[in-house]
């Protein structure tokens, strides 16, 4: 079995409703499911300045899947809570994303563990270290706690 953290994301319809959604199937997928309480933030990224706010969760629990499986049963989920992607950075239903995978670091078509972008995002690191602060992130070696640190120092500069 694998630790692994799963960033959850809603900004279009019942928002509530997408993230409880995803935190019961994420419950099918993993052992030991701990989610972090849930944030409301900006959407971040080109041509979201009109959108609406999400909402924003993190949930880690333990898999016997791989990675490429975890992402595909995550894109099953997504398209069941009724994802669309018309473009890039388009508003979203529900969005799951891989953001550790134990101290695997997958950079395949499509998949990219960890992910790239989430020790730049308050809205990941923050609800990640609520649940899980000692997580090592396998690139730089921190654990999260350390990264959130980080980004607040920064944040603060």
């Amino acid at each position: 079995m694998t630790r692994v953290a799963i960033a959850i994301g809603s900004n279009l319809g019942d928002r509530d409703r997408a993230i409880a959604f995803a935190t019961t199937q994420l419950s099918t997928l993993l052992d030991n499911l701990e989610v972090s309480r849930v944030v409301e933030t900006w959407p971040l990224g080109e041509g979201t300045e009109n959108q609406p706010l999400y909402l924003n969760a993190v949930a880690v629990g333990d898999t016997d899947l791989s990675p490429r499986e975890l992402l595909d049963a995550l894109m099953a989920i997504e398209t069941e809570g009724g994802r669309e992607r018309p473009y890039p950075n388009a508003p979203r239903t529900l969005d799951l994303d891989i953001i550790l995978y134990g101290d695997d670091i997958v950079s395949e078509e499509g998949l990219e563990v960890p992910h790239p972008r989430f020790r730049d995002r308050f809205f990941v690191l923050g609800p990640l270290a609520e649940v899980a602060p000692d997580m090592v992130d396998p690139v730089t070696g921190l654990r999260v706690g350390e990264l959130l640190r980080e980004l607040l120092r920064d944040k603060t500069r």
